[in-house]
């Protein structure tokens, strides 16, 4: 991560911190300082800066409008965890386990708000086009949701369906964020659109990359239960990988975990990563991944900006790709 990244990610976490948050009831406002103060990559509002800095050298003039989308994806979040039922978020409690479901629909609501009051400090002559960009991008991540539980009653998703459905609830915002960017800094159309492909295909690519981490990852790095997808038989790329190879007596084992209701948790992911692995599932997922951020660095590749700092872009892109966590 470059000194510039960094400088950006300090603009950010300044901007979040001094919010003002400190308003009566406590219950609506205490769930949203708490979710924001467990931190994350920033990855959103720092796409939009980077975005913009390729075309303008003030990228403070806009953090308060990029730390919105920030707003934005944690009241996604937020709801998301209840529908879920997740017990942890970045490795803490999540919302509706440290108070109730009540409390996190309603501050949830409130952070939904908070956003689009962030928007609303974007110029005049543009803030059509942003808000239009922005529903759309709201939309569609609902939408994702909404397949995704969906899939939940399904035996099997294809590939290309799951796709599509992380491309709408995850890839799109990024793509968004990218576009943001563009459109404050006064990007050319084309270079907007290929900024939000950019953002696009790095949020794909980013997502699968949690689906591996899910199994594969160190659950004190990753934040998140390890194993939870197998867990709850979350519909997840490697998932659905493993239902399309897998055959005779593999395939028999993967549906028997897959039905049963009454198990033991580490039991079940022990044998269900077993499986993954006897099929190579990990490799086939890694290429994928790479696949997408190769398709993101193809859309950067079109844009005829500062060589520098297109650069700074692909190595923040290769960071996201070789994460941890």
């Amino acid at each position: 991560m470059t000194d510039n990244v960094r400088s950006l990610l300090n603009l950010i976490n300044e901007d979040i911190r001094n919010m003002d948050l400190e308003m009566e009831p406590s219950e609506l406002y205490e769930p949203i300082r708490y979710i924001l103060d467990l931190g994350g990559k920033r990855l959103r509002p720092l796409l939009a800066l980077l975005s913009y800095s390729l075309y303008q050298t003030d990228p403070e003039r806009i953090v308060g409008i990029a730390t919105g989308i920030e707003v934005f994806h944690n009241f996604t979040l937020m709801h998301d965890d209840i529908m879920d039922e997740a017990p942890l978020r970045r490795g803490k409690p999540t919302v509706h386990k440290k108070w109730n479901e009540r409390i996190g629909i309603l501050s949830g609501d409130v952070m939904l708000v908070k956003a689009y009051e962030r928007l609303e400090q974007v110029e005049d002559h543009k803030i059509v086009q942003v808000l239009r960009a922005f529903n759309l991008c709201a939309s569609e991540v609902c939408k994702g949701q909404q397949v995704d539980m969906n899939f939940e009653k399904k035996e099997q998703v294809s590939e290309e369906a799951y796709l599509e459905m992380i491309r709408q609830k995850t890839a799109v915002l990024l793509g968004f964020s990218m576009e943001l960017g563009a459109i404050l800094a006064d990007a050319p159309e084309n270079h907007q659109s290929l900024l939000k492909q950019f953002g696009v295909n790095i949020g794909l690519g980013f997502q699968l990359k949690d689906d591996l981490l899910d199994v594969y990852g160190d659950q004190e790095k990753f934040g998140k239960q390890v194993g939870g997808d197998i867990i709850s038989n979350k519909k997840t790329y490697l998932l659905t990988k493993a239902l399309e190879l897998a055959s005779g007596e593999l395939k028999n084992e993967l549906k028997q975990w897959l039905a049963k209701s009454d198990f033991i948790k580490e039991e079940k992911v022990k044998a269900v990563t077993n499986i993954y692995d006897q099929l190579r599932i990990k490799e086939k997922t890694e290429f994928k991944i790479n696949q997408y951020f190769l398709s993101a660095y193809q859309a950067l590749n079109q844009l005829d900006q500062d060589q520098q700092q297109l650069a700074e872009l692909r190595s923040y892109a290769g960071y996201l790709t070789h994460r941890d966590r």
